[in-house]
Parts: structure tokens; sequence; C-alpha cells
């Protein structure tokens, strides 16, 4: 399943310059207490002194708000496989 997930998403993923937002998280008993933002406040800082755009991916609908605080917009929504569940992936033009 690994695998159709990565190449379904691959197939997606842009091919302009761009950051790449890996991946983010905390611990259940952390989560709410501010900690994905104060990782978020610094890959914006980062990317904005560079001019350049950013992406990421999200598995989880509910995160999406999350991501839009910090500039990002869904690109497209997806499922990586036939009945699986959906990914959005996101992205934020260059600031300058």
């Amino acid at each position: 399943m690994a695998e159709v997930r990565s190449r379904c998403v691959d197939k997606h993923h842009p091919h302009e310059p761009h950051y790449y937002l890996h991946a983010i998280g905390a611990i259940q008993s952390r989560q709410g207490k501010g900690v994905g933002g104060r990782l978020m406040e610094a890959s914006p800082q980062r990317v904005d002194a560079d001019s350049m755009p950013a992406y990421l991916e999200s598995s989880k609908e509910r995160n999406i708000p999350f991501y839009r605080r910090y500039g990002f917009k869904v690109a497209e929504e997806i499922s990586p496989a036939e009945g699986g569940p959906s990914m959005w992936l996101m992205w934020r033009e260059a600031q300058r």
C-alpha cells in the first residue's frame, strides 16, 4: 500500500523549484498546545528568506485550517488508492 501511495503522490508532486515540508507532528499529549505552530513558524521564515514557494501533503482534512494560517492553499485532493483515504496537496506561493 505504501508503494501505491508513493507513486500516486510522486505523480502529483510539483516540478518547479520549491521547499518541500515533509512532515511535522507532535505526540498526542502535546497536540493543541502550540508545538506544531512553533515548528511551522520557522519554516515560512526560511522559505520567505529565499523567496521560494512551499509544498506539503496533509493526510488529515482537519489539519487544513492549520496550514492555511501559514499561507498554504489546497492545490488538489487525491486518493492514492481506490477507496482509500484522501490526501490534500497544499501549496504556498513565494512571499517577497
